[in-house]
Order: C-alpha cells, then structure tokens, then sequence
C-alpha cells in the first residue's frame, strides 16, 4: 500500500494500523488512559544519556524534571507536555526532552502540570505559570544560568504554553520565546482541517472534543480566550514565537491561524508545516524516520532561535 499522503511508509503503516483499535477515548476513563500510556512510554528506549534532576517549583508542588546536555547553551526550555490537558507526565515525555535537550544543546526543564478531569482548567495554566515565575531560580543550584527562557508545548501544552506567555506579557517573567509544536489554539475550532483531517489520521475530531470536556466541562467557556489564545483581541506584546503544523492534523489551520495573527500583531513569528506529517509526531520517532527527521527539525528552529538571542554560537 502506498505511503501517500504520509510523510513515509512507516508512519502510513503505524496510521493505518490505529484504524483497527477503539477510538482513544472510547472507554471515557482518564485514569485507565494515563495507565496505558505510562506503560507504553517504558516501554520505549530512554534517548541521550545526560545529567538529570527531579525537583519540584512552586513551594514543592509542582513536579518537574531537569535535563542537562554537555556544551548547553546559557538558555532554559521550559516543556508542557501533550495528551488533552487529560494524560501525560514526566514519563510519557522523558525520551522527547532527552532528545529536544541534546539536539538544541539547551538544558530542559519539563513541567508535571495537573491534569483534567481531577484539575479542569484553568489549573494546568496556573501551573505553567508557576513555572514561569520560579524556574530560573530553581535551577540555578544545578549550574543553570539561562539568559533566554524558552517555553514549548506540543499539542495541550502547547495551548498552554500559549496561554502563559499571554498572562506575563507585561511582566519580568515573560519568556524571550515560544514553541508552539501542532499546538491547540482555539477549542470552538470546527471546520476547515477539523473537517478535512478529522478522521484517519492518529487523532480523531471525537477524541479532540472528549478532551476539550474534560478540560472544560462548559462548552460555553470554549470561547473564552484564556484557553483559546487563537481568540484573543489583541496580542500584540506576545513573545517571539516558533509555530510548527503538520499537513495532516485536525489541529493545522488553527495553529496556522494564530501564527498569522501574531504576525499582523507586529510578533517576530514563524510558521512552518510539516508535509506528509501527522499530530504526535515528536512521540514516533522510533516508528518513523520522517517522524524523527521532524523531530530533529523542530530542535534545530529552537536552537537558532536561542543561539540569537543569547548572541554567540553553541560550542
């Protein structure tokens, strides 16, 4: 069977085969999808050996995990994790930081926000707040001394990432860079590539709609632009920002629309799209070459960005 239209044979194969499994969702039980992913993500080879610290930010409650690579720039990656703002943690994105921290050449600090349904929003962006305001303090013990703190999320955490740069425009705190990975905008979003690759393609419209209940149980509060940055009025101030789709995700046009917005904001953007390349991608490197070379790729558009700003090249 032809690899048309994905990336390469192998991730037409992996996507194809999702086809015969019950829709993500389908049990409707958060605690039993965590448990399934928790196991799959051991199950996966670790990455890049490097220093690694477990620590906690806001007074000892938020859980978070630093990644320390040899020659890392001056810089700090502050990661929120996918999964629907319903699964994933430290664990499910251990491989993806290992990865980001080596192939960037910047220490990586991933966030264990709380989750929906337990914690509905707007927890998990108070969280990525709080990570925000304390971070480079918590890592300066481990030598880290970032001049530029980035902030990337891939899907939900790209929403909140998002939609922490929006709260600390205006402040001391708010990050020098943005990394929006197939990152979701704009929760009321229902046409358009909601349509076109709603179905068939690893992440099913139904799923997107389970985890936006669960995360927001109002549908009335879908619109509310602290959890569809997509909608807010005016974003100008916003950081520089890094926006990377993928040409066959339900998500595309929304992330696509929010990068045209930046930059008719006056933001220093930049949007890119994946072709042939599916939501998840930065978790399939290993059953995808195109899936890692994507991977790679989105390290490399950070790494430039920060060797910019803190203005000398990466040994």
């Amino acid at each position: 069977m032809s690899a048309e239209p994905f990336a390469d044979q192998e991730l037409a194969d992996f996507i194809r085969g999702l086809a015969d499994l019950p829709p993500m969702t389908a049990g409707g039980d958060a605690v039993e999808m965590r448990r399934i992913t928790e196991e799959r993500s051991a199950n996966r080879p670790p990455g890049p050996a490097m220093a690694m610290h477990d620590l906690s930010l806001g007074g000892g409650v938020l859980p978070c995990r630093l990644y320390q690579p040899d020659g890392a720039l001056d810089a700090l990656i502050i990661l929120f994790h996918g999964g629907g703002w319903t699964i994933g943690s430290l664990e499910t994105h251990d491989r993806v930081c290992r990865l980001l921290a080596d192939r960037a050449a910047v220490p990586v600090l991933a966030v264990e926000y709380r989750l929906a349904p337990e914690y509905p929003a707007p927890a998990a962006i108070d969280d990525a707040v709080t990570a925000l305001e304390t971070a480079a303090e918590a890592v300066g013990p481990f030598g880290v001394r970032p001049e530029v703190i980035a902030i990337v999320g891939d899907s939900a955490g790209g929403t909140l990432a998002a939609s922490a740069a929006l709260r600390t425009r205006q402040r001391d705190v708010a990050p020098d860079l943005v990394g929006l990975i197939y990152a979701n905008t704009n929760l009321t979003a229902d046409d358009g590539s909601m349509i076109s690759n709603g179905h068939g393609f690893g992440l099913e419209r139904e799923d997107i709609e389970w985890f936006h209940e669960q995360w927001v149980p109002d549908r009335s509060c879908w619109s509310d632009p602290e959890v569809s940055p997509l909608l807010v009025d005016d974003l100008s101030g916003f950081p520089e920002t890094i926006i990377v789709t993928c040409e066959l995700d339900p998500l595309r046009d929304q992330g696509e629309a929010f990068g045209n917005r930046l930059s008719a904001a006056g933001v220093n953007v930049t949007v890119r799209r994946e072709p042939g390349m599916v939501h998840n991608f930065l978790l399939w490197d290993l059953i995808s070459p195109a899936c890692a070379a994507a991977a790679d790729r989105v390290a490399d558009d950070i790494r430039r960005a920060i060797e910019t700003m803190v203005g000398s090249a990466a040994p």
